[in-house]
């Protein structure tokens, strides 16, 4: 029997943004109520957890992510009850629960920061990251900021700059200083005392900065630019060897997990954006003592051809030793994948061999809301743009605003997420209308109703849930991969194209599988694979 203290080995996290999940006072922005409301829904997916996107006390000038109190829930969303009866329903419902943790910086109306920002000798003045000007007043060194322009912002009280990775009101803390990191832990027990299953770790690999405050160098021609920005960024034109993935940050993640090992069943999963993301995912999550999972942009980027994906995987399992990965099409940051790797794809049939796909890599997995849906990005024209990031960017990024809009529940207007004659704080898709749950729900030919069979499938079979995973030769144009735990060895096959493909099969195999609603065609030891199709085949003991 599985051991539920390791239900995240092999579980499926369903990933909820909590302003577009459902709003239920009618303010046309999701609350916490709406998501205790929608639980059934989500617990009927046959998912293991939810990650709830940031809802505590914020000014929102990027949207949660921007902290003010650790330990409170921002009225917008309810109230620190809400959450407890959201925790007890999803626990009632067998969900375990998984909230985000923004540690690596806070609010400029945090009150660290108005504390730090006074003078020079105050009992939190080393609390976040300062450094004189140069001579010339200039910046301490060339570090950008992800959301454009330098990372750092002159403060007039110190005469310092301070750190900032993202947004100016977003200054980073020094996790150099020992009070910060126990304050953090602090803040993360108070949610561990709560009975949280575990944490979704922000930015996990930005904690420390080189201390020498030495300048990052350019990336060489020709050479990979960093993943976790897009290309018109110019923060994708340095190595970020200085200012993130600093080695102080491994004695940090220790720590975290013996709190985390204090409440048995518990666990973490990273966000990591690096230069290097699988070397990076390898490190923190190896050893059995830092991260339990973590998850990379490998495949929240553009390419997705099977040859780029086997790559991946052969990359991740050259480097992976012991460690454990979380896999994500995508997210609350991204392009929604049905847009990004879809576009030019069957609209319905694409997404369905993508998640099937997705359910079957060896690790876990996260799934974004409205993804078990199959929804497209949307469209939101400029002046409905929300996103600080998009307004920065645009025209050449449109910023996050597109994959967060309202989930649509119903094609009533709005989709259900809110009351009629409300404005809701991102427009509705009209084209999500017509994928809306209500829609999907009893359509058999549905991507809902494959998202059900798969995880079912996934759930069955203990090789699927977490077995070991080896790749085998299936031609260029499909991927294929044998997931073996014990005695069970189930070969798995994946079209993700347009055209009809075949192959030798790999293995002698026994018998297909059934329940996920693929079709194949096999004549002897030949495969045929009709478009954006899949075949899963148990293998022969001994083949």
């Amino acid at each position: 029997m599985q051991d539920n203290t390791l239900w995240w080995r092999g579980g499926v996290i369903y990933q909820i943004y909590p302003r577009s999940f459902m709003d239920t006072n009618h303010d046309g922005i999701g609350d916490l109520a709406g998501i205790t409301e929608k639980l059934d829904y989500v617990a009927s997916l046959g998912v293991d957890a939810i990650w709830l996107s940031p809802f505590f006390t914020s000014p929102m000038l990027d949207f949660g992510y921007d902290v003010s109190d650790y330990r409170d829930v921002d009225p917008m969303f309810g109230t620190l009850d809400d959450f407890k009866a959201l925790l007890a329903k999803a626990h009632g419902l067998g969900l375990k629960v998984m909230i985000d943790q923004v540690i690596s910086h806070t609010s400029e109306a945090h009150p660290w920061f108005q504390e730090s920002r006074a003078d020079r000798t105050n009992p939190k003045a080393d609390w976040y990251v300062w450094a004189d000007p140069k001579p010339d007043g200039t910046p301490p060194n060339n570090w950008l900021s992800i959301f454009g322009g330098s990372a750092w912002t002159f403060d007039s009280r110190r005469r310092q700059y301070y750190l900032h990775n993202f947004l100016t009101s977003q200054p980073d803390l020094n996790f150099h200083h020992p009070e910060v990191r126990a304050a953090q832990l602090d803040n993360m027990r108070f949610w561990l005392e709560l009975g949280v299953d575990g944490f979704r770790l922000d930015t996990v690999n930005f904690y420390f900065h080189d201390q020498k405050l030495r300048d990052n160098p350019p990336v060489p021609a020709g050479e990979t630019k960093t993943l976790g920005a897009p290309d018109a960024n110019p923060y994708t034109w340095q190595r970020h060897v200085y200012d993130l993935s600093r080695p102080e940050n491994l004695d940090f993640l220790r720590e975290l997990r013996a709190l985390m090992d204090a409440f048995p069943g518990t666990t973490t999963v990273g966000e990591i954006g690096d230069d290097n993301p699988l070397e990076r995912m390898a490190e923190y999550t190896a050893g059995g003592d830092k991260l339990h999972m973590a998850y990379t942009f490998d495949l929240l980027n553009e390419p997705h051809s099977a040859a780029y994906i086997r790559e991946v995987i052969e990359r991740f399992q050259r480097l992976a030793g012991d460690a454990w990965p979380c896999w994500a099409l995508s997210n609350h940051d991204v392009v929604r994948s049905a847009s990004r790797w879809g576009a030019d794809e069957d609209p319905i049939a694409y997404p369905k061999v993508a998640l099937a796909l997705l359910f079957s890599l060896r690790g876990s997995v996260c799934l974004y809301q409205g993804e078990e849906l199959g929804l497209p990005e949307a469209e939101v024209p400029f002046e409905r743009i929300q996103d600080p990031y998009g307004k920065v960017l645009w025209p050449e990024f449109k910023g996050r605003d597109g994959c967060r809009t309202p989930m649509p529940w119903d094609n009533a207007e709005h989709g259900g997420f809110t009351a009629a004659g409300v404005e809701p704080w991102l427009p509705v898709a009209s084209r999500q209308l017509p994928l809306s749950v209500a829609e999907q729900q009893d359509d058999a030919d549905s991507v809902l109703s494959a998202t059900r069979r798969l995880l079912a499938l996934r759930t069955a079979h203990p090789a699927l849930f977490d077995g070991d995973l080896s790749l085998v030769d299936v031609g260029e144009a499909l991927l294929g991969f044998v997931r073996q735990k014990g005695e069970e060895r189930i070969l798995c096959v994946f079209n993700l194209t347009g055209q009809a493909q075949q192959t030798r099969l790999p293995l002698t195999v026994d018998r297909a599988l059934d329940g996920h609603g693929f079709t194949h065609e096999r004549d002897g030891e030949t495969l045929r694979l009709p478009p954006y199709q899949a075949a899963y085949f148990t293998v022969e003991p001994h083949s």
